[in-house]
């Protein structure tokens, strides 16, 4: 090899390299030279252009400042369009809220409907006069001459409701307002503003300004769970939009800035109100004269009486949403935007839900000082047969049952005792009630008194905060026996399990938690105890039994396409689990739910300060959860669990239960008939009170020490008594107990009883 090597290759490469170099500097300078030359010839150019003096600081300043920001404007303006424009990204947007929904019960039987029908039944030529008019003097007088935003008139806004201090008037558009209704939420952030304003630019370069229009008067909400003006004349008025009168036309039009608070078959005063400033609109726009408007002032409308017609609006705004979603997850080619649904709704159900809760809140409410309740009944699959979301949906369209999240207390403890089972434990496994502490957290029992060992079926019973907390530091440690924060792996294992059962509420870790700290919502406490009955599978809830297209082609079928249940807990830890649970019915906690022969289990919950009030319960045929509070969370007056929530409870189930094949709760059986109330006024002394009859209503005083003060006292007139008979047996006469003895006679449970009731319990 290295005889076939040039022997000059050394100094061809040297040369290589410096000729490389040679080129590689030569070309450098010649573009340099060249770059040079080029400015020069520029800057020769440009001086040609050259202002001085005052004429620069004048015009060329003021230029290249507006130029600069100019740019800098536009790039943060496509950096705040962006969110606005990814809302316009689905192809279908003006279709994606398009839904119109006629729901039935589970009977079949028509019960309401939702949703916005677009179509061109009524053509915007076929509208009254008067209700444009009346439509564009109160939200927009000058729709048809800006570009989507109306500048003047947000001005004007402005200083009006800075002159008055607070909000007066709305600078929104109509095509603002239509952008919010397609694309945005009712949330009054800057951010949602700026949002509509890009979409509303957006919408008047896609849309004509008839197209805005039309599409503001079918898809604007009007009240009364109707959407559209043809949709409210014929709630309000019983008539077609093209049929309104100019009284009518103004009561509409006025609905569109609160339709809440101004619907008519709510408040008529307010609505007529409303409506005569309408009228005062279209006489300072010039759309009509005072001469015109003068007979609408005399003659208001009268709106159609709906006090009586009880629709299921909670449940129905339930339903919708939920339909909603499923329509998301049909084929893209799916086209089809008017469906008939029927859902798992029990209209006798729900009329007694709604009874129960508006009967305990007007005749207890004031006393305990709570103003809303909530409720959902569900069948073991998970099919919500009731739900009310509050005491009046007119006042307030918060759904309590399924957007309000509240602390559940101790209705949360079987999740806890599920856990312990799941790990070793069993309903006689022994605790120890004593003093413990994670930190500086030491859990307080009711009445700050310790009970020593008990089962975990008495602890349930009792509603005992201490061995929850106890038992998720025994889970942890059975997990991880040299784990450093035993109690931090127990609770990571309480809330896998409640996952299980179904809860998706965010349940922090916290040391509470066990006790029910962590807030839920009523809807998934409900469903999520159908795990006991149900040997111990998981169901989902759902409201949707059946699609099927106005035509009546079945879409989806619950029992074909919904989500299968899912064994969370093996069964005989649910029968056990029953079995605990029922205790709390029939000697605990919640005797006032006892339902007579139909088994029943279920627990109790109060929380801190006794903000919330619940009561979780279920049969072989029915699961139901019950809450009471107060909106602003200010604590009630002392309601327990075991109140008007499980009276409530009860009073739902015994209606649920009607005409229905009782089923047993596996680990319970097919439950008790309860003692027939005595009709001798003797024997109704000294026989147990019936809990049927018991009623829930201010929360008793008598004390521990006045109960021992009775049996005291019940101990003194017996002594009496039996001296009296054994000196009367001594003079050989008839005995005969005095009135005054038979007249103070108690029970012999009297003090165990009016003990366990002498203030509510911490459960």
């Amino acid at each position: 090899m290295v005889q076939n090597t040039p022997s000059n290759w050394k100094s061809k490469v040297r040369n290589f390299f410096l000729d490389l170099d040679a080129r590689i500097d030569s070309s450098l300078f010649s573009s340099a030279k060249g770059i040079r030359e080029l400015y020069e010839r520029y800057s020769t150019f440009m001086d040609r252009f050259y202002v001085g003096r005052w004429k620069r600081w004048v015009f060329i300043e003021p230029l290249s400042e507006a130029a600069t920001l100019g740019l800098g404007g536009l790039v943060l303006l496509l950096t705040l369009a962006i969110p606005a424009f990814r809302e316009t990204a689905d192809e279908d947007w003006l279709k994606k809220s398009d839904l119109a929904v006629s729901f039935l019960d589970r009977y079949g039987n028509p019960i309401g409907s939702r949703g916005i029908k677009h179509n061109d039944s009524i053509p915007l030529e076929d509208f009254p006069d008067v209700l444009i008019k009346a439509t564009l003097a109160t939200e927009d007088r000058r729709f048809y001459d800006h570009f989507g935003i109306d500048i003047a008139g947000t001005a004007r806004a402005l200083v009006t409701n800075a002159q008055a201090g607070g909000v007066r008037q709305g600078g929104s558009s109509i095509t603002q307002q239509l952008a919010k209704n397609l694309f945005l939420s009712n949330e009054r952030t800057i951010e949602r503003k700026i949002n509509e304003a890009f979409l509303a630019v957006w919408l008047e370069w896609r849309l004509t300004k008839n197209e805005i229009l039309k599409l503001y008067l079918d898809r604007a909400y009007m009240g009364g769970g109707t959407f559209g003006v043809d949709g409210a004349a014929h709630f309000y008025f019983n008539k077609s939009a093209r049929d309104v009168t100019l009284a009518e036309a103004a009561m509409l039009a006025g609905l569109f800035k609160a339709p809440t608070k101004y619907a008519p078959h709510i408040n008529l005063p307010a609505a007529r109100a409303r409506a005569n400033v309408v009228l005062d609109n279209l006489v300072d726009a010039g759309f009509m004269t005072e001469g015109q408007v003068f007979g609408a002032r005399r003659n208001p409308a009268f709106a159609v009486d709906r006090r009586d017609e009880a629709s299921p609006n909670y449940y129905l705004d339930y339903a919708f949403d939920e339909m909603r979603k499923l329509v998301d997850t049909f084929p893209k080619s799916y086209t089809e935007r008017v469906f008939v649904v029927r859902l798992a709704i029990d209209a006798n159900v729900q009329k007694a839900a709604e009874d129960a809760i508006e009967n305990q809140l007007r005749q207890f409410g004031r006393d305990y000082h709570a103003t809303q309740a909530a409720t959902v009944v569900a069948d073991l699959d998970g099919g919500i047969r009731a739900m009310v979301g509050g005491r009046d949906y007119g006042a307030s369209q918060f759904n309590r049952a399924t957007d309000a999240y509240r602390q559940p207390g101790s209705s949360f403890k079987p999740y806890v005792y599920t856990t312990a089972l799941l790990n070793g434990f069993t309903p006689n496994s022994i605790v120890v009630d004593g003093p413990v502490c994670i930190g500086n957290w030491c859990p307080q029992n009711y009445g700050h008194s310790y009970s020593g060992s008990v089962t975990l079926t008495q602890a349930i019973t009792r509603s005992i905060n201490v061995v929850p907390v106890k038992l998720s530091i025994a889970i942890g440690q059975k997990e991880q026996p040299k784990a450093p924060n035993p109690a931090k792996i127990g609770r990571a294992k309480i809330v896998e399990v409640a996952r299980r059962f179904g809860l998706k509420a965010p349940l922090p870790d916290t040391p509470s938690l066990p006790i029910g700290s962590d807030e839920v919502t009523v809807l998934e406490h409900a469903v999520a105890y159908a795990t006991f009955p149900n040997r111990g599978k998981s169901v989902t809830p759902h409201s949707v039994l059946e699609v099927r297209t106005g035509a009546g082609d079945l879409v989806w079928r619950w029992d074909r396409d919904g989500p299968k249940p899912k064994q969370a807990i093996p069964p005989n830890i649910a029968a056990d689990m029953a079995g605990m649970m029922s205790h709390v019915v029939s000697e605990g906690t919640a005797r006032r739910a006892a339902l007579d022969g139909i088994p029943t289990a279920g627990k109790t919950g109060t929380t801190n300060a006794y903000r919330d009030a619940w009561f979780v319960g279920y049969t072989g045929n029915f699961t139901c959860a019950v809450w009471y509070g107060n909106d602003d969370y200010s604590p009630t007056n002392r309601m327990t669990g075991g109140s008007l929530p499980a009276q409530t409870w009860h009073d739902i189930m015994v209606a649920a239960h009607q005409g229905v094949e009782v089923r047993e709760i596996p680990g319970i059986g097919m439950g008790q008939k309860l003692p027939p109330q005595p009709k001798d006024a003797n024997a109704q002394a000294s026989a147990a009170p019936k809990v049927l009859e018991t009623k829930p209503g201010p929360p008793p005083v008598l004390t521990k020490r006045g109960a021992d003060i009775l049996v005291r006292v019940e101990k003194l007139l017996d002594d009496a008594a039996k001296t009296a008979n054994k000196s009367a047996a001594d003079d050989s006469k008839q005995a005969r107990p005095s009135p005054s003895t038979s007249a103070l006679a108690f029970p012999q449970n009297y003090a165990e009883e009016n003990a366990n009731a002498s203030g509510p319990r911490k459960n």
